[in-house]
């Protein structure tokens, strides 16, 4: 078929959830992926920083088509060798004791909610259930999770949404501070905004944060969907700030493509759940524990992890030299490879111009340029970028 066709055809067979670039994606190897033209893009979307290892990595796609031979499925009634192994990696590698697996970002947050409360109703009855969470936040797409969104767009058309939520403004712990109530058992947050537009917390916030849940008995629950395994530089964002959480989820990176997702906890939290209270048909079977096995190897043992810091920072410094030439340029801003750049004026149309000339990045909020590309690139790599941003805005 041709690309024509296929869209076509998308768009008869295909409900209308996304506003869809006009390409087909067929191949990827690293950080380039061809379309069903034969043309060739360097992406800094990947996935939506999914593919943090680049696609079609070589370990991840040897690990899955072992486990595809040997056993894809069984349900978690047994006990599963690799969904041990890769809880063990992350036990050993963070501050959790004990790991839930399932399969996305929403579901992992979803198991949060659900954790949080559950633990508070062991501890109080049933009379602190209410969880704080932050304006511009960005949760997942079920019920519970676009209510714990704070963001109204995203809770449009859904009503009535659940009860039990409430939403301060981010990096504000007056705000904070004042929110609490009798009623409140934790604090839901990103420790940097993504889909919110790449907002960067103030050194000391965090910190801040884990005071006041210390002081008032709350739980410190950290999305780190998009921002954990490595984005940041480090294995998990948190560790940029000084603390830990109580709850920690973990979803995009960690299969490299492969649907997987993790809520993370200590063993007092962990605690609440029991056999019965929360479960996952597909969440930690042997397929999807063997691309995050080969996935924490990497990350572990090969220099992803400096690289990102390094060329990470590269980047942020090539963006901002962008500012003196390029006036709706109003600030760049970032950790690692999560680098967002504020503009004046609406990105949908830089980004499509990108995507012309053989570059795929990706706009969040309306104005913001998202670069949240493969922990691979080179600083080769991000000058074709920045040439071509550079192109673009001159036009």
């Amino acid at each position: 078929m041709t690309t024509e066709e296929l869209i076509a055809l998308s768009d008869k067979n295909i409900m209308e959830t996304y506003r869809r670039i006009p390409i087909v994606l067929v191949k990827g190897s690293g950080a380039k992926v061809w379309d069903s033209d034969g043309k060739e893009y360097l992406d800094f979307v990947a996935g939506i920083a999914v593919c943090s290892l680049g696609h079609s990595n070589f370990k991840v796609v040897e690990a899955i088509k072992k486990q595809v031979e040997i056993l894809t499925h069984v349900s978690n009634l047994y006990y599963i060798e690799q969904q041990i192994g890769l809880a063990t990696l992350l036990v050993e590698n963070s501050f959790a004791d004990k790991v839930f697996f399932c399969n996305s970002g929403a579901e992992a947050n979803e198991a949060a909610i659900k954790l949080a409360r559950k633990y508070a109703y062991e501890k109080t009855g049933g009379d602190r259930y209410e969880i704080i969470t932050m304006i511009d936040s960005f949760h997942g797409r079920t019920l519970a999770t676009i209510t714990a969104t704070g963001q109204e767009k995203f809770q449009k058309g859904f009503a009535p949404l659940p009860g039990g939520f409430k939403y301060v403004p981010f990096n504000d712990l007056s705000a904070l501070e004042y929110a609490i109530t009798e009623k409140t058992c934790g604090i839901m947050l990103e420790p940097i905004q993504a889909e919110g537009g790449i907002r960067i917390p103030d050194n000391d916030y965090l910190r801040g944060v884990r005071k006041i849940c210390n002081d008032n008995d709350l739980l410190l629950m950290l999305d780190e969907v998009q921002v954990g395994m490595g984005r940041t530089g480090s294995l998990f964002a948190y560790e940029n700030y000084g603390i830990e959480p109580d709850i920690m989820t973990l979803a995009k990176a960690m299969g490299n493509g492969f649907p997987v997702g993790a809520m993370l906890a200590t063993d007092r939290v962990a605690a609440a759940f029991v056999p019965g209270s929360h479960a996952s048909t597909f969440g930690g079977n042997p397929l999807g524990m063997a691309a995050g096995l080969a996935v924490m190897e990497v990350l572990l043992k090969e220099g992803v992890l400096e690289n990102c810091k390094k060329t990470g920072s590269y980047l942020l410094e090539k963006l901002n030299e962008l500012k003196k030439p390029h006036s709706i340029i109003k600030e760049v801003r970032g950790k690692g490879l999560i680098i967002g750049m504020e503009l004046s004026v609406e990105g949908e149309d830089i980004v499509k111009k990108c995507m012309d000339k053989g570059v795929l990045i990706n706009c969040t909020c309306g104005n913001i340029l998202r670069f949240v590309p493969p922990l691979i690139v080179t600083a080769e790599d991000v000058d074709m970028v920045v040439n071509v941003l550079d192109e673009v805005m001159g036009d």
